[in-house]
């Protein structure tokens, strides 16, 4: 039986579909894409494999009475776009917690500082132990504000990218040649910031941060990772108090107060395609349902095998399998504690409370010279024999995470190949290299090794596994230049439309790429709504 012959059983009439617009998988860009949607007056239809909304946006009790963030717990980046407001996700039961500082690093030799979202306060704690470098902080934010803020804009706006050269143009407060600052953009952020600083804990910090993203200090015009920085001062940070799926429950609340339907443990298997269009989905468990418009916010490999190979032209599909998704990432575990890092650089208060820089994400990375070594172990198939790691104490700020006087601690590490060149398996080797994450911390802060009640081990094919996050990779393909902007996922499906007419893509795999950013999931709906206003696009590509 033909799709239009099945879809005739709705009162006798082939043009009427069981929703408007279906959307697979429930993470948040997926989410906020149906937000903006089903708020147009669009009936919508969410799909998703597992037994609660959120992909890697999620917090799920692992441990009785603690909760734990399964994917991104820093809400850095959604500052920067209309969503909440948008969306109105604050009726929906989402309390953001404004966080402040922002990050927290301390060092070998006893030294530390603190990023805080004021720009002075922060050169202030630089400048214990290099005046120099504190200036140079300064006039790093000063000079590199303008792209930062274009970037939010180009981020915030289907590709291609707004021309950044009006946005740091003369106007910046700096008399540097423009020759020499396009040398810097498009060089690597580790070379950028060895010309900028002169101590190796400023650098450190901020090439860490850069790193979140993927590319490694050397790498080609990997530069703006680090030139973003700016942009922390100015958004801040936040989490979503319960937990950072929260944001995820709230947008799912939305979207069923406006007529949704959400589908749990409904795994799409297929995707319906007739007369060259995307018209339904298939799950699973042999359930179907129509659209008129499809929106996969799926891992855009996962999404090509959900077409028939007919449904795809060649061309098309070559372009896709040429993406890079890369050997792992990041690895994680999340631990249910007793008390908090009491570090050596900066001893917790007396009385056992949380300090400061407990509310803040503490990042262990030395040096350049360090991170560049923890990179080359990734390379060769190895874990990171000095890890580089960030360790996030959530309870400081939010103590209904955890009982009355418990902690959550989670760690993530960088870098950790989903394939081992040993031949190991990572379910063989979770545990050993879980130790290695807690050692290295306990470097810093030698109570943590005891304070453990339980865990969570999160490794690269877990990711994969729970998430779906193939080979491992948060940011669904790797974020090297020639896989962002009009090249994410491939040339031919940067505007979010799919390979298939009607077919929709968000996500990380597509433009601005990986974080809980939830613009892909914007940029996609603003998208699919201007073809659905328009009489002559015919969903065209």
């Amino acid at each position: 039986m033909g799709l239009s012959e099945w879809a005739s059983r709705v009162d006798g009439d082939p043009t009427v579909t069981d929703y408007d617009v279906i959307v697979i998988g429930a993470g948040h860009n997926a989410l906020v894409a149906a937000g903006y949607i089903a708020r147009a007056g669009y009936k919508v239809g969410i799909f998703e494999r597992r037994h609660v909304v959120g992909g890697a946006v999620v917090t799920e009790e692992h441990v009785p009475g603690f909760q734990f963030d399964l994917g991104g717990s820093a809400h850095l980046l959604i500052n920067s776009t209309p969503i909440v407001d948008d969306l109105h996700l604050a009726n929906y039961g989402l309390d953001y917690i404004d966080i402040d500082p922002l990050f927290f690093a301390p060092f070998p030799d006893g030294t530390h500082f603190t990023i805080w979202r004021d720009v002075d306060q922060t050169c202030q704690s630089i400048a214990t132990f290099s005046e120099h470098d504190a200036e140079a902080y300064r006039k790093f934010i000063d000079d590199w504000m303008p792209l930062a803020r274009g970037m939010v804009e180009a981020f915030n706006a289907p590709p291609p990218p707004v021309n950044f050269v009006r946005h740091i143009g003369l106007h910046t407060g700096t008399h540097q040649p423009w020759e020499h600052r396009l040398r810097d953009i498009l060089g690597g952020y580790g070379p950028l910031l060895r010309r900028t600083f002169e101590s190796e804990q400023v650098p450190a910090l901020i090439a860490w941060m850069a790193a979140q993203s993927g590319p490694p200090p050397t790498e080609a015009l990997s530069a703006p990772f680090a030139l973003w920085h700016p942009m922390y001062h100015v958004g801040g940070m936040r989490r979503p108090r319960g937990g950072s799926g929260m944001l995820t429950q709230a947008l799912a609340r939305m979207i069923e107060d406006h007529g949704g339907a959400i589908h749990l443990n409904s795994a799409v298997a297929s995707i319906l395609v007739e007369s060259g269009r995307a018209c339904g989905i298939e799950t699973q468990d042999g359930q179907r349902a129509t659209a008129r418009a499809i929106v996969s916010g799926a891992h855009i490999y996962t999404t090509l095998g959900m077409l028939a190979e007919e449904a795809v032209s060649g061309s098309d599909r070559a372009l896709v399998e040429k993406s890079r998704v890369g050997n792992g990432f990041g690895f994680v575990v999340r631990y249910a504690v007793e008390e908090l890092p009491d570090y050596t650089a900066l001893p917790s208060p007396a009385d056992g409370a949380s300090g400061y820089h407990h509310r803040a994400m503490q990042f262990i990375c030395p040096s350049l010279d360090y991170l560049d070594r923890a990179y080359a172990d990734y390379m060769a198939g190895r874990p990171s024999t000095d890890p580089a790691l960030i360790s996030m104490t959530w309870t400081a700020v939010d103590p209904t995470l955890a009982p009355e006087g418990k902690h959550v601690m989670f760690i993530w590490g960088q870098y950790y190949p989903y394939e081992l060149a040993s031949g190991e398996h990572w379910d063989d080797i979770a545990e050993r290299e879980a130790d290695r994450l807690l050692n290295k911390l306990a470097e810093y802060a030698p109570n943590v090794k005891g304070a453990v009640i339980d865990k969570l081990i999160e490794t690269p094919v877990f990711l994969e596994r729970t998430l779906g996050l193939l080979r491992g990779n948060v940011m669904h393909l790797e974020m090297s230049v020639d896989q962002m902007f009009m090249m994410r996922p491939a040339l031919t499906m940067s505007s979010y439309r799919g390979p298939v007419k009607g077919l929709y893509l968000t996500g990380a795999s597509t433009h601005p790429g990986g974080g809980i950013m939830g613009a892909s999931g914007r940029n996609a709906a603003l998208t699919l709504l201007s073809d659905l206003s328009s009489p002559f696009r015919q969903f065209a590509r």
